[in-house]
């Protein structure tokens, strides 16, 4: 900590959604994972729960808990619960779903976030995302999940300016994903995936407060290293995986 910590901007907080996705999607898939009235919603790798606090009061009788490891996010979450008269109905936890005995529930969300359900120290793996989630959720009940898909696949050269040590394996189609889904004891209800303008207001949102405050603080002793982060941020979107990397968003029904 410095000084100069309270002249920072506050993290991701011109985002709703930690996602590509815009308040129509959104509330649709809201309406779809509701239709059956849950009781008891999990949000995965919750954030500060915007999907959840939408999920709960588009059901007044459900109960929602959202877990997650960065204890920022769920103070926000929390906020914005009481905010909204919610606070009564969720929780906001601060532990790891790798193994959660937070089930079998009505309803679950997972949006960017399955690696939460997976080990660490091995490549991720949506499959056992997959399993994990159809143990967590009750037979007749849905779950949303946000994953991370190939547009198409991607060259040498995109890898190569994209995240560390990126590679072809990091993600599936989304033919494969779905495919996937239906082997791991799920019916697909409803496929869908972030179109090019959500990505931009999530890039765009995702650095807008921190570009502000760094064109506002050109002389702070974090300048140069947050210009470097925010350089190497952008040329990996603009440069790497703009057009390649996507978003699926399915919703899914749990079957015997």
């Amino acid at each position: 900590m410095t000084s100069h910590d309270s002249d920072l901007p506050p993290r991701l907080g011109s985002l709703t959604f930690h996602n590509p996705i815009s308040d129509s999607r959104a509330d649709r898939m809201v309406e779809r994972l509701t239709a059956h009235d849950p009781a008891e919603v999990l949000d995965i790798g919750c954030g500060w729960g915007e999907s959840l606090l939408r999920v709960l009061a588009a059901a007044p009788g459900a109960r929602g808990t959202g877990l997650d490891i960065n204890a920022e996010d769920l103070d926000r979450g929390r906020a914005l619960a009481a905010s909204r008269g919610l606070a009564d109905r969720v929780a906001f936890v601060e532990e790891s779903a790798l193994g959660t005995d937070r089930g079998p529930v009505d309803a679950i969300l997972c949006l960017g976030a399955s690696q939460a359900l997976c080990d660490p120290g091995l490549p991720h793996d949506p499959a056992v995302a997959l399993h994990e989630l159809r143990r967590l959720v009750r037979t007749g009940g849905r779950v949303v999940l946000g994953e991370g898909i190939w547009e198409r696949p991607p060259t040498g050269p995109e890898l190569a300016r994209m995240w560390p040590g990126a590679h072809d394996g990091d993600h599936l189609s989304l033919g494969a994903l779905v495919d996937l889904a239906v082997e791991s004891g799920f019916r697909p209800v409803w496929i869908e995936t972030a179109t090019r303008e959500e990505w931009e207001e999530f890039e765009s949102g995702y650095r807008y407060d921190t570009e502000l405050w760094l064109a506002a603080h050109p002389g702070h002793p974090l300048a140069a290293e947050t210009r470097e982060r925010l350089d190497r941020q952008r040329s990996g979107w603009l440069h790497g995986y703009r057009g390649v990397l996507g978003l699926a968003y399915l919703t899914l029904i749990a079957v015997d």
